[in-house]
């Protein structure tokens, strides 16, 4: 599975990125902030997941980029596309959206050697207020682990802001994935959880290059993997939300390099 490659990447230590590397990857940034953008546009009921794949596919090609997933531990798409109870990993194809889903759109792209990697959930017209607040709280914590992204915070910082955030607005976390360094392989170390203590793990220094994706779920947070081998469900079938930005960690802060104004 996508997680467990992190550390069969080839790539077992934190590689701390160059500034002539940080502007590549805000380049891939880039590209992927339009492309994301466009595709979150493109969500309305009746339109296929397929349909929102080739898009992405056909804007990462006509940008000078890369599909960073497409083929990926042999990822047959451009998008992981998980809808409604699906946490992340979902195969794009001949369903179509309907009104209440939310789906997660989940995108990378690969620019002379290096990545970038960011999620948004969306919500396909009028949903209930609990999904509603569902993606509110899971975007908030998401802000708030970036929040941590100082040099000098650990990891155990950034886990612990997502769930005070997820938890305490009467959330689950789903543990069994997190977020990642990112680099020259989309999946570097460290492991980012959505969980922990603060003042443990890793500490942050400047040239790290980290994914913050929190995923939270309406109900339990216990996961399964469907008989494709790739698309996460809630094992309860609760709805989940998922959202991811790449982060360089600066003297001056965390810099978001997918940020979508």
């Amino acid at each position: 599975m996508w997680q467990e490659n992190v550390s069969r990447s080839g790539r077992n230590a934190i590689e701390l990125k160059s500034p002539a590397e940080l502007d590549i990857m805000r380049r891939a940034g880039a590209i992927l902030q339009k492309v994301i953008l466009e595709v979150v546009e493109a969500v309305r009921p009746g339109v296929t997941t397929l349909e929102l794949d080739k898009l992405a596919h056909d804007r990462i090609k006509q940008a000078g980029g890369k599909p960073a997933f497409l083929g990926l531990y042999g990822f047959p798409k451009t998008l992981c596309i998980s809808v409604n109870e699906e946490v992340v990993h979902g195969i794009p194809g001949k369903r179509e959206l309907a009104e209440g889903d939310i789906v997660s759109i989940d995108c990378g792209v690969k620019l002379k050697g290096f990545y970038s990697d960011t999620a948004y959930t969306v919500a396909v017209g009028k949903v209930t207020p609990e999904v509603e607040r569902l993606l509110e709280v899971t975007q908030r914590s998401l802000a708030l682990g970036i929040e941590q992204c100082q040099v000098g915070n650990r990891l155990g910082d950034i886990g612990n802001a997502v769930q005070v955030c997820a938890e305490g607005a009467g959330f689950s976390l789903i543990k069994d994935y997190g977020g990642h360094g990112v680099g020259r392989a989309l999946h570097e170390d460290p492991r980012v959880e959505n969980f922990g203590r603060p003042g443990t793990g890793t500490r942050l220094k400047a040239g790290m290059v980290i994914a913050v994706e929190p995923m939270v779920a309406i109900g339990e947070g216990d996961t399964e993997v469907l008989e494709d081998e790739w698309t996460v469900v809630t094992r309860d079938r609760s709805y989940a939300a998922h959202f991811e930005h790449t982060i360089a960690i600066t003297e001056n802060g965390p810099e978001i390099l997918t940020r979508v104004d």
